[in-house]
């Protein structure tokens, strides 16, 4: 199997660069796999494809502001990407500089503060900043949110906001769970009146997300690695939810990720820790019976796994119906439902 096998033509002017003024005004293409059949709905008619007792898992890790800009000490600018939060003063980080620094250099910040190049590993820099404030503070202030790089303007103000999904709580994300920028508070209520339950796990998705994949064959790539807690509460929840007959629905690539990487022998357990979980078709998802999900990029981890869950044919199919239709694509753009037709 070859990362060229899951490649598809996208009119660059369908790569969405805002967000709709309204969340849940997104379009939403569901495809039904046992039916074979797809259609085009709008994201707020959700609820139509649940039933009560249903659960639909959110990933709750909340974006950091994890964009800084600074210079060296010869003067050359400098970006940086936090990849991953180390410790209180201390990050694994992205360099955007025209030379690469050296252990020991230094990088100055917007407010005087330095960051200090401990190390490398791989395409990564290890940085400690050297500020009394912890990281998630200085981010706080200095910080820009790290928007993909397919789009292509600095994130402004409204991004601070629309960048994030509305049930945010657990810091440490440098890239949004896309699928759950489409829920807004009203179209959660009408969910909860309905009677869908919900629950949460955490997977603070990092910038490694947006690497492509460097090799052909895709058994041979290595995947990133991110941090996730699946705690007791949610397997609690999602027994329950099946042995009662409804569905447990993902929304969003990572809480497939989460919830498959605290599966073993058929069961979901309670795990808190690192996953570097690599699903692509041949790889059987268990934990799961449905994904809300956003458009993909070609040849792209995450477009394997949405075709393990949905056929690789199919999916594809679907994506050139998108493109047909002009649906908007990535980060900002609308969504898929993959969702078996409820029986009555």
């Amino acid at each position: 199997m070859k990362k060229s096998d899951f490649d598809f033509d996208l009119p660059p002017e369908l790569i969405a660069q805002a967000p709709l003024p309204e969340r849940s005004a997104s379009r939403l293409l569901w495809l039904d796999p046992a039916a074979g059949t797809l259609e085009d709905r709008r994201f707020r008619e959700l609820p139509s494809f649940l039933r009560p007792g249903d659960l639909l898992v959110f990933n709750d890790t909340r974006v950091l502001p994890a964009r800084l800009y600074g210079h060296k000490d010869s003067g050359g600018a400098v970006e940086i990407l936090i990849e991953r939060v180390t410790g209180a003063h201390e990050a694994t980080v992205q360099l955007g500089v025209s030379k690469k620094p050296k252990e020991g250099g230094r990088i100055e910040l917007g407010d005087g503060s330095h960051a200090t190049v401990l190390g490398r590993e791989g395409a990564f820099f290890k940085l400690r900043f050297e500020s009394p404030e912890p990281l998630e503070g200085l981010l706080s202030r200095l910080g820009e949110m790290p928007l993909p790089p397919y789009i292509e303007r600095h994130a402004d103000a409204a991004d601070l906001e629309r960048y994030q999904t509305v049930y945010a709580r657990e810091p440490g994300a440098v890239a949004a769970p896309t699928a759950g920028l489409h829920f807004d508070q009203p179209l959660l209520e009408r969910l909860h009146m309905l009677g869908v339950e919900t629950g949460y796990v955490t997977l603070h998705v990092g910038a490694g997300t947006f690497q492509p994949m460097r090799v052909d064959d895709v058994h041979q790539h290595t995947m990133h690695r991110e941090w996730l807690n699946v705690g007791a509460s949610l397997v609690e929840k999602a027994r329950r939810t099946r042995a009662a007959g409804g569905r447990v629905i993902a929304v969003g690539t990572t809480v497939v990720r989460a919830l498959e990487s605290a599966t073993k022998d058929g069961q979901l357990h309670p795990f808190a820790g690192e996953t570097q979980i690599f699903i692509f078709p041949g790889y059987r998802i268990s934990s799961i019976d449905g994904l809300i999900t956003n458009f993909h990029l070609p040849q792209s981890t995450l477009l394997m796994l949405v075709s393990a869950l949905a056929g690789r044919e199919f999916v594809l199919e679907a994506y050139r119906h998108a493109v047909r239709e002009r649906y908007r694509f990535f980060s900002y753009g609308d969504a898929m439902l993959i969702l078996p037709r409820a029986s009555n």
